[in-house]
């Protein structure tokens, strides 16, 4: 009788653990405005250049290079060394430096206080290399405590969307994506959201480069609830006469493109914007990989980073930079684009 005691005590202690740690991490959830103003300039230089750079870049906090194997992809591990990590960010930074004059540079991934990247505030770092240009950046993940996988938990995140600029922009707000995961798995994933900076042009008119990251690993549903936000809020400013630049990880394919494993991935409608929307890509060189295992030729990949333009905006050149995955699950993408 009093094991059974005992047990039904342990029981009860276990479900009473279990309650308040849900309760303490439902108080405690980060709870993101719908927007969120992160730079306001009462003016700003004219964008004056008739042709502008950009790059966008997925860098996987530095924590997954071509040797990794992600346990939220079926792979093994939680995270890479923090020798590999720190390594991993003095690449991206000095392949960014590589590539000279560039207008904006749109990063996804970037941590800054998380232990899946040892705790390095990978913002800062980023910073430090690009003292000429301004920076925003947007959190969209922000967990104290991410329980899974039980054995090694991945624990605190921090990270989200870091957009740097040549010219100092009138503004930067973060706009919240609608819908989440349900309660309580919502607690644990990340709040996305589109990272907006303004830039005045000659004639009145502004530009608008938006820095994005949709959701993965869900059944789509996500995704077209963010989809639908973002068509309404890029086709209003349209209608206004603004040029607009949206680039950054779609976690899914742009419209009509199948490569040869992109099967696996949601592919965005062809009528989903007025055909004279462009959807700019390099269809011959892969951005993302699958992470169930190290990367080698042969593995899953697919085309899921790339830019959409205005119809008021030409594309000039676009292609994938193709380093093998050395240092990220996904690829940088340049772009030049015409006004």
């Amino acid at each position: 009788m009093k094991i059974l005691n005992y047990l039904l005590y342990l029981v009860a202690l276990l479900i009473l653990s279990f309650i308040i740690f849900l309760g303490y991490f439902t108080i405690t959830q980060f709870k993101p405005e719908e927007k969120k103003t992160l730079i306001r300039n009462e003016s700003s230089n004219p964008i004056k250049a008739d042709t502008l750079k950009l790059l966008i870049w997925n860098i996987g906090y530095a924590g997954l290079d071509d040797d990794m194997s992600f346990f939220y992809d079926g792979g093994e591990k939680v995270r890479t060394t923090e020798k590999k990590t720190k390594s991993n960010l003095q690449s991206v930074i000095n392949k960014i430096r590589d590539m000279n004059d560039l207008d904006l540079i749109m990063l996804q991934e970037v941590d800054k206080n998380s232990r899946r990247s040892y705790f390095i505030n990978e913002a800062d770092s980023l910073q430090k290399y690009f003292p000429g240009y301004t920076s925003a950046f947007a959190y969209n993940y922000k967990v104290k405590f991410v329980p899974v996988p039980l054995n090694n938990p991945l624990g605190r995140v921090e990270g989200g969307l870091m957009t740097f600029s040549k010219t100092p922009p009138l503004s930067s707000v973060r706009y919240s994506f609608p819908g989440n995961f349900p309660w309580p798995k919502n607690l644990f994933m990340l709040d996305r959201c589109f990272l907006t900076s303004v830039y005045q042009l000659e004639g009145g008119k502004k530009l608008y480069v938006i820095n994005t990251h949709n959701s993965a690993y869900d059944d789509g549903e996500l995704k077209e609830k963010q989809m639908n936000y973002l068509k309404n809020f890029i086709t209003a400013l349209y209608k206004k006469g603004h040029f607009i630049i949206v680039g950054g990880d779609w976690n899914q394919l742009p419209p009509k493109h199948k490569g040869e494993y992109d099967s696996v991935k949601k592919m965005i409608a062809e009528d989903f914007l007025p055909a004279d929307w462009k959807w700019v890509y390099d269809p011959n060189t892969p951005t993302n990989r699958n992470l169930s295992k190290p990367y080698h030729e042969g593995i899953e990949t697919s085309i899921i980073d790339f830019f959409l333009l205005s119809p008021n905006l030409k594309k000039h050149q676009c292609n994938t930079i193709d380093m093998d995955f050395q240092f990220s699950d996904h690829q940088p993408v340049f772009l030049k684009v015409l006004k």
